[in-house]
Order: structure tokens, then sequence, then C-alpha cells
């Protein structure tokens, strides 16, 4: 008797488990998943990277000392190595995507992808993580600016940057512009497409400030000893920089973030630090 009932309560799953999989596929899908439903095409980016051999890294090539592109195409800089890092964890080969600010974000979206995820300076906001990917953050960051050495005691604050009188320069397309264009609102905001020349072009006169980061400031400073950076202990804003990708792509999402965690439990992050004269903040 006992065996007749199994026998029959197995028909009956059998048939229960046909009619879910007929009638009701998102139930179905769903008791699947204890962690939630995923999108489709979930957890098959890492192993397109490692069938294609390469990771394709999106990066301005314009930002020192996080990312800079020299003339021979040779890449350099924080973000940069945080990229190799995440390249060697999937076992693949790093390819660099010269992109620009202003065409950021339609680059991480574009349909073909033009690369698997962006680095080097993009600051982790709420309205980027509205429409992409955000990994946890590598780097501490905050605006702030450059002007002449000469200029010091002129720019100690907001207020004093706020003048018709100041000429303000910054970069299309990014966070630094739109900071300018909310904060400053009585100075003249030049903008200036090639970020990496700007510093040079306060140092010689043609703008008074840079709106810039904490990230980026003291390597000009040290490199230029005609620019100082006098509000780089007070920055206007608090945040963190981190890696930009797509929607779907969690799998790859994870691989990042574990290799953020790795680094920063191993001291390869903070010795990354060191090197480019960064605070560590981890």
């Amino acid at each position: 008797m006992i065996g007749k009932m199994t026998a029959f309560r197995k028909r009956i799953l059998l048939m229960l488990s046909v009619w879910l999989y007929l009638c009701c596929p998102t139930v179905l899908a769903a008791c699947g998943d204890s962690d939630g439903a995923t999108e489709p095409g979930d957890n098959r980016k890492v192993e397109e990277i490692k069938q294609r051999g390469t990771l394709l890294v999106g990066t301005t090539g314009d930002y020192r000392p996080l990312s800079f592109c020299e003339p021979d195409g040779t890449y350099w800089g924080f973000g940069i190595e945080i990229a190799q890092e995440i390249a060697k964890s999937l076992g693949v080969e790093t390819v660099f995507v010269k992109t620009s600010w202003p065409t950021l974000t339609n680059n991480v979206l574009a349909e073909p992808q033009t690369f698997d995820l962006a680095i080097g300076g993009i600051t982790i906001t709420d309205a980027r993580r509205e429409t992409m990917l955000m990994s946890e953050g590598y780097l501490a960051n905050g605006k702030t600016i450059l002007c002449r050495a000469t200029d010091i005691s002129r720019f100690q604050s907001l207020e004093d940057l706020d003048k018709p009188e100041v000429r303000v320069m910054v970069n299309p397309g990014g966070l630094n512009e739109k900071f300018a264009n909310e904060n400053l609102t009585h100075a003249t905001i030049i903008v200036h497409q090639q970020n990496e020349e700007i510093p040079s072009l306060v140092a010689e006169g043609q703008a008074d400030v840079m709106i810039t980061e904490i990230t980026e400031a003291p390597y000009y400073v040290q490199t230029d000893n005609r620019l100082a950076a006098p509000l780089l202990n007070k920055p206007f804003t608090h945040g963190e920089i981190g890696v930009l990708m797509r929607k779907g792509q969690e799998d790859l999402m994870l691989m990042v973030n574990n290799t953020i965690r790795r680094m920063k439990s191993d001291g390869s992050l903070r010795r990354l630090h060191e090197k480019y004269g960064l605070v560590y903040a981890y």
C-alpha cells in the first residue's frame, strides 16, 4: 500500500511540474532562484569574456594619475592597474578602448557593446546606478580646485570662486561641469574639450581655476610648481570612484567586486594608493 501511494504521489508531482512549466513559467522561475529573479542574459558575460580572451575596458585616458593615454597609445594609471587586476582574475588580457566624458554613458549602453566595463575616475552616483551597474568603491574622491600658486590666498572657499571675474575651466560632459553649473552661477564658466590640457591653461593664465578631484589635483601640484590646490583637505563633495558597466552583467559585477575586496584584504590596494600618492580610506 505504501509503495502504491509513493508511486501515486510521484505521478501527481510530475503532473504538477508539467502544469507549472506550461502554464506558470514565471512562478517556476521565481521558485528556482532563492536570491530573486535575474535578467535574461545574466551569468553569461564572464563566459563571453573568457571565450574571447580579452577584457574590453573603456577609459578616457585624460585623467592623470587614474587613466592616461600616452601619444604612442600606452595607457597607465591607478584605474588602469585596477582594470588589469580584474582581467587577471578572469584569466584574460586587457584591451583599452578610448571613450570620453560626454559619450561615456552612451558607450556603456551601446548595442552592440563598445566595451565590457568602464574605469578611471568615474564617481559612483545614484543617477548612474539608476540606469547602469556600479561596483563597490576603490578610491575616495571629492571636488576641489587647482589654481595658480600665486592665487592661494584668493581662493579659500566656494564663495571666493563664485564671482563674475573668476574664470572657471572644466571639461565637458562629466561631473566637473555639472558641479560648476550648479554651484558657480555667478562665475564665468569656460568649457575646454581636453581635460589634460586644463592645468597648464590655468598655470598660463587662460583661466583662474580648474574644477577637479582630490585624486587628480595632487599630481599636477607635484609636477608643475606654478599650480596649487588650496582646498585639497576641504573638498566640496565626498564620494567614491568605481567601475561602471551596463545592467544584465551581474556575473561580471560580482567578479569586479570580488577583485576589489581581495585587493583591500591583501594590501595591494593600499600599495597602489601609495604608488600614486593617493589617500587610502579603506
